[in-house]
């Protein structure tokens, strides 16, 4: 893995904060999983939490990571994007893995390969 202390990154799930908004989303994820729009959250959360092997990719890294909502990210840094999308923090905050690119891994060591190789 390419270490980069000082890289951040930003996570921002195609999803919504809050309690009714979770519930909706894990109902989706196992009635119909194929529309379901959030592609970051299929390989990082299994049904009910976190994904086993992105938890210990995601406490191992070095680099620094946040995890937002979209209304989350929208509200503590006043922009959108598309999403989901990973963004690396930095002036100004740049998109680091793309919506597109999110949308067609197959797998959670696609996404980490890719992480592993923002620079």
């Amino acid at each position: 893995m390419k270490k980069n202390n000082h890289l951040e990154l930003i996570f921002v799930y195609n999803a919504d904060s809050g309690f009714m908004n979770t519930m909706l989303d894990i109902g989706h994820k196992i009635v119909n999983p194929e529309t379901y729009s959030c592609n970051l959250c299929k390989m990082t959360f299994d049904t009910f939490s976190e994904n086993k092997k992105w938890k210990e990719f995601r406490e191992n890294s070095a680099f620094k990571m946040e995890f937002l909502h979209r209304d989350e990210f929208e509200k503590k840094y006043k922009m959108s994007f598309e999403y989901p999308v990973v963004l690396k923090k930095s002036d100004p905050i740049t998109i680091a893995i793309t919506p597109n690119k999110l949308a067609v891994f197959k797998s959670l060591d696609e996404l980490i390969r890719a992480v592993q190789e923002i620079d």
